[in-house]
This record gives structure tokens, C-alpha cells and sequence, in this order.
């Protein structure tokens, strides 16, 4: 945790010694009274903190906001409804890189029950971001969408951007040769099991360009990481 967040209003409470964030300041951090840690708030502003008090149970806080939050990244990720711990995985290292949304759909080749899981059910998705921002010492949260089907999520899209979707068994051509021109990208990745027929045809009718990383076979998680990464350096973003 290299910043700690607090949602908008957060800091104007007394937070728990019980939170992790609370733990987080006191025991690794080891601030004391009159002391000051990076802090930000939830799609707003970083700034500093200074710990007012320590009681017991509670440390209390004033907030100075001193950087206003990041614009929005122009990119967008689609991905195959993986299983939750893949999931889980690309909340927090797709938040810590860089994307303006996550959408998460079901495919022909996923598991149902995936869609089930506590971690969509629960809210824990949002948690993944959060830990994905403050790895990364930002505010800023992705859209996220998932259980939406395909092609409600690709109608959602800006109409003009550049769409690419990966697949190692149907693309002509690497990402590394696209022409990045556009001022927006959608970036498309299958689940663990890859595109049905029906996905790629769909994909092609929309104008994705199809791409591949090279002739290794990635796992999911790690397809993303590798493309997110390529397509930053591409949109100068790094």
C-alpha cells in the first residue's frame, strides 16, 4: 500500500485502529500523533494526512488535498468471465496499470457459476481496485461492469476507437505492429478457454482487429498484464 484511500467523507471521521487502513498507519507506517502519510480520496484528490488523535479504537484525522485525481485513461478492457481468482488478479493489477474500465462478460467456453461468485456477489470486486490503486499511488477507479453480455458491452463503446482483441489462433498479426492513432483502444481477452466461433465472428462484425502476443499460449491474467503493458508504451502513457 503505497497510499492509503479513504471513500469521500471518510476522512472527516474517525477511523477505526481496527480497519486495515488503521492498522496499515500504526503498525507498518508507525505514525504517531502530529505525524503525516500519503492519503487520497476514492476518484478525488491525493494529499497528506496528519493524525490528530490516537485513542484506543480510533485514529482521527485532517485531510489536505494537494493533487487533483488523474483523468480517465482512454482504454477500455473486455474480458472473458475468467474464474474468481483470475478475476480477482486483473482487478487489482489491471487498477494498478492503468485502464479506464474493466467489463467482465460471460462466453460460450466459461463456467456459469463463475457469475456466482462471492466476489461479484459481495462487493469484493470493488476491494480488488482498491488495492490495485493503492499499489499504485492513485485515486482513480476503473468502470467496472460484469454479467453484461457481449454485445451490450461492445455497443456501450465509443464508436470511433481503435479495437483489438487477442487471440493466438485466428490473428494475422502481433499487437506490436498495430498503428496506435486512435484516442481510444478497447483491448478484448478470452476467458481461460478462449473465443467461441460465434465471439470471433461477432468481434470481426464490430471492427476488432485481431492480434496476438507472440506463439506462447499465456494464462489469462498474465495475456493481460503483458498486453496492457504493450499497449501504454504504444498510447505514451508509461
Amino acid at each position: 500500500m503505497n497510499i492509503v484511500l479513504f471513500e469521500p467523507g471518510e476522512t472527516d471521521r474517525p477511523l477505526l485502529r481496527s480497519d486495515r487502513r488503521g492498522q496499515h498507519i500504526l503498525n507498518l507506517l508507525r505514525r504517531k500523533t502530529g505525524e503525516t502519510f500519503d492519503a487520497g480520496v476514492i476518484d478525488g484528490p491525493r494529499g497528506k494526512a496528519t493524525i490528530t488523535s490516537i485513542t484506543e479504537t480510533t485514529i482521527e484525522l485532517k485531510f489536505a488535498a494537494l493533487t487533483p485525481p488523474a483523468p480517465s485513461i482512454p482504454l477500455a478492457l473486455i474480458i472473458g468471465l475468467p474464474r474468481p481468482q483470475t478475476a480477482r488478479d486483473i482487478l487489482r493489477d489491471a487498477t494498478t496499470l492503468g485502464v479506464g474500465s474493466l467489463n467482465f462478460v460471460p462466453v460460450e467456453k466459461s463456467e456459469a457459476s463463475y457469475a456466482q461468485s462471492t466476489l461479484w456477489r459481495s462487493g469484493e470486486w470493488r476491494r480488488c481496485l482498491i488495492a490495485g490503486a493503492e499499489q499504485a499511488f492513485d485515486t482513480r477507479l476503473p468502470d467496472v461492469t460484469h454479467g453484461r453480455s457481449l454485445g451490450d458491452t461492445v455497443a456501450a463503446l465509443p464508436p470511433n476507437g481503435l479495437r483489438l482483441v487477442l487471440d493466438n489462433y485466428e490473428s494475422a498479426q502481433s499487437i506490436g505492429g498495430i498503428d496506435f492513432g486512435a484516442n481510444h483502444v478497447t483491448l478484448a481477452v478470452g476467458g481461460e478457454r478462449g473465443w467461441s466461433a460465434n465471439e470471433r465472428a461477432h468481434f470481426r462484425a464490430e471492427g476488432f482487429q485481431f492480434v496476438h502476443l507472440g506463439s506462447r499460449v499465456l494464462r489469462t491474467e498474465t495475456a493481460v498484464t503483458a498486453a496492457l503493458a504493450l499497449v501504454r508504451v504504444r498510447l505514451r502513457l508509461m
